[in-house]
């Protein structure tokens, strides 16, 4: 069994109103943040849709994600994350960013969205720990149980040998890519009756 390490590392916001600040993460077991280069091709992706989005980051860690779409001025994150130290120290870094747009929830996520929502979300991350089946059950429960708002783009970060990924067939994929052993996608979810209307207007043209 690998030795747990406790000690802090860091993460660094690429841009936005808090670019280039550095905030301490916990290197607790599994934890694997979204490395620089990864992140900055997903937020090219995501360039014209943060500002103002409603954001959810279903396996939060250290926050890099959700961290980076609130200093590109996304509207409000919701932040689920299971360890209790990785949570807290959210929490701490939200505090000291002073940001108030955003909530943490220390539990499991696929508890928190079986439960459903009221609000939907515009930008939701799935980057769970590798090789454990929970992007699948996770993308299960975002379907099932209305967390996503029309046109809603999802990013799902995978251990590269998972070379699909079973979405629904409203899930649209619009970009994949590899690094190491990595595998990330972004898929934008589209309402059954907009698809029809899609449909409906390209046979028109």
């Amino acid at each position: 069994m690998a030795k747990k390490n406790t000690s802090s590392g860091q993460v660094r916001i690429i841009s936005g109103q808090w670019r280039s600040r550095k905030l301490p993460i916990h290197d607790l077991e599994g934890l694997r943040p979204t490395t620089d280069r990864v992140r900055e091709t997903l937020f090219n992706w995501l360039a014209t849709d943060i500002r103002g989005a409603r954001v959810l980051d279903c396996f939060a860690g250290s926050g890099a994600l959700c961290l980076e779409a609130l200093s590109r001025y996304a509207s409000f994150a919701k932040m689920i994350e299971l360890q209790k130290n990785a949570a807290n120290q959210l929490k701490q870094n939200l505090a000291t960013l002073q940001c108030h747009n955003a909530e943490v929830i220390n539990a499991d996520s696929l508890q928190v969205l079986a439960q459903g929502t009221t609000e939907g979300f515009d930008v939701v991350f799935i980057d769970p720990p590798f090789r454990k089946a929970l992007a699948i059950k996770t993308i299960e429960l975002l379907a099932a149980h209305h967390w996503l708002n029309n046109h809603a783009l999802i990013y799902v970060e995978t251990e590269s040998e998972l070379t699909t990924c079973n979405v629904p067939a409203n899930w649209i994929p619009l970009k994949e890519k590899f690094a190491g052993q990595v595998c990330y996608r972004l898929y934008q979810y589209q309402q059954a009756g907009s698809l029809n209307a899609e449909a409906n207007e390209s046979v028109q043209d």
